[in-house]
């Protein structure tokens, strides 16, 4: 239980001073009943808004087909950004929701956005063992070698002290291949076909862990159950 108006606030609805207003004119219901006091402890799982359930009052997830030339930053020093993409009041949520790891802007595909600190951590976090899949495209013939060079897990990055993981490559086409890591180094799959001789073209995120992008097109987003999903 909850006071109204922290509720209110922290799921990114308003203020907690224009809390207030959204009680006096009525837009705020308790089980159907509309709520006289903004300070009252409720249980968010009968409040509506405007007649509509609030929204992820236990936390959200998301997946977002993000788009190539977006930065996953809040800042708009750095032009377009993803949260343009995404309902304008979730960073307004306490805490904001914010993206698990990073996409550089030169690649699209699957990003998942939270305001769940503990999942941000366990998706991230080095020890984590989730399966990234990305379709690459590349500048020149690929070479059925780099299947073991990158399966290995002894090949060496520029100005890194570790080895990579084993990576799991598919040769798809004389220029395209599917690359599944399970690290999150910075810019990690474009560096390891570089280590190579590659230069890696075009390069687009199709899976996180359990997660896959299916038909959601490009630049939309999708509310994710956390039905199954360990805090």
């Amino acid at each position: 239980m909850r006071r109204l108006d922290q509720l209110l606030s922290a799921l990114g609805y308003c203020s907690r001073r224009e809390a207030m207003a959204f009680v006096k004119e009525g837009r705020v219901k308790l089980g159907g009943v509309v709520v006289k006091r903004s300070d009252q402890r409720v249980d968010s799982a009968l409040i509506t808004v405007d007649d509509e359930p609030l929204e992820a009052p236990d936390g959200l997830l998301a997946m977002l087909h993000k788009p190539v030339g977006y930065s996953c930053t809040h800042s708009e020093e750095e032009g377009q950004n993803i949260y343009e993409l995404l309902p304008s009041h979730w960073p307004e949520r306490n805490p904001a929701v914010t993206s698990v790891g990073r996409l550089d802007k030169d690649t699209s595909g699957l990003l998942l956005v939270t305001d769940i600190g503990s999942l941000v951590h366990r998706y991230t976090s080095p020890k984590s063992d989730i399966e990234k899949t990305y379709l690459v495209e590349v500048d020149r013939e690929l070479d059925p070698k780099l299947i073991d060079i990158f399966a290995k897990g002894d090949l060496m990055l520029r100005s890194e002290e570790k080895p990579c993981l084993p990576a799991k490559l598919e040769i798809v086409s004389t220029l395209s291949a599917r690359l599944t890591i399970t690290e999150g180094r910075y810019h990690q799959a474009r560096r390891m076909f570089a280590s190579q001789g590659w230069h890696v073209e075009k390069l687009h995120r199709e899976r996180f862990g359990p997660y896959t992008l299916g038909d959601l097109a490009e630049g939309e987003w999708q509310m994710l159950s956390l039905e199954h999903v360990p805090r």
